[in-house]
């Protein structure tokens, strides 16, 4: 997997709306922060125009989305928010300039979708906080990104669950939001997960959903090729007027309970406040104890 340039003093980031509409200030903010680490930004034409539910048009983010892949100058583009809307775009920008110059994509949620299609062509990004949630975002959130994009290693750690399976294991670092992970499950954009530590989360959805994503992803044979499974934020969910009767930690420990590979729950990243960055295709450690987890980027 491609790693992009580490980024320096003075390199210019990129901010886009690919996805849900986000307002200016939440930008402004974004944009202090990366000025405050050195970077200089640029701010997409549509980035906070507004159509029905979208930032703009199909045709508006997926000009933007383009000129940050085109545009030699930008080292990084910085999704603004998730939401729904890069299924959309993604086969429909032409992606010949990023693969001849690499450089990081940022985001969560439903970016999930832009870190299936560049894993797919062998280049490494970024799941991590966004501008929608920089403000709130924990100062760890914030120095993984920074650490991240300027080529530093790291390690994220800390008190393990009850519910963790201890274990270690090195492989690459694939994930993102489970509800994107399922639904492009059998299309080009799937990810590859022989030998991956798989990193999942998600929010707002009902808990018998979840089941039936974690119920495809097992029917796909996911659980039998990953090495590591990492569970971050799985927040804000919903339940039927019956009780399903079940947690999410409940459900996955069902699916995993003859695998001897390491498992986080309650790990630190996903939509929570403390949503640290993740290299999705890089080579990470994950270490598991009873008393510790750790995963070191």
């Amino acid at each position: 997997m491609i790693a992009p340039p580490a980024l320096r003093k003075g390199s210019l980031v990129y901010i886009t709306a690919p996805a849900k509409a986000v307002e200016m200030e939440e930008i402004l903010s974004a944009q202090k922060v990366f000025e405050d680490w050195g970077f200089k930004v640029l701010i997409a034409p549509h980035c906070v125009q507004r159509f029905h539910y979208f930032s703009g048009t199909d045709a508006e983010r997926l000009a933007d989305f383009q000129e940050g892949l085109d545009n030699p100058e930008i080292e990084a583009i910085i999704c603004a928010r998730g939401g729904y809307g890069c299924a959309r775009i993604v086969e429909r920008l032409n992606w010949n300039r990023f693969i001849q110059q690499p450089k990081w994509i940022v985001g969560f949620s439903d970016v999930t979708v832009f870190h299936h299609k560049v894993h797919r062509l062998g280049i490494q990004s970024l799941h991590g906080i966004m501008p929608l949630g920089m403000r709130k975002g924990s100062p760890e959130a914030r120095e993984t990104l920074r650490s991240a994009l300027i080529g530093g290693a790291y390690q994220i750690q800390g008190v393990s669950s009850a519910m963790n399976q201890e274990g270690e294991t090195i492989g690459e670092l694939i994930g993102g939001n489970l509800t994107i992970i399922s639904s492009l499950l059998g299309t080009p954009l799937a990810y590859s997960f022989a030998h991956s530590i798989l990193f999942i989360e998600d929010i707002g959805e009902y808990v018998y959903k979840i089941d039936r994503m974690l119920q495809t992803l097992k029917l796909c044979g996911v659980f039998d090729q990953i090495i590591g499974l990492i569970v971050g934020g799985v927040t804000d969910m919903e339940d039927t007027d019956i009780p399903f009767g079940k947690s999410i930690p409940e459900l996955i420990t069902e699916l995993i309970k003859d695998k001897t590979y390491p498992v986080v729950f309650e790990f630190p990243a996903g939509h929570i406040t403390d949503n640290r960055t993740l290299v999705i295709g890089k080579s990470a450690k994950l270490s598991v104890t009873k008393e510790q987890f750790s995963l070191v980027i």
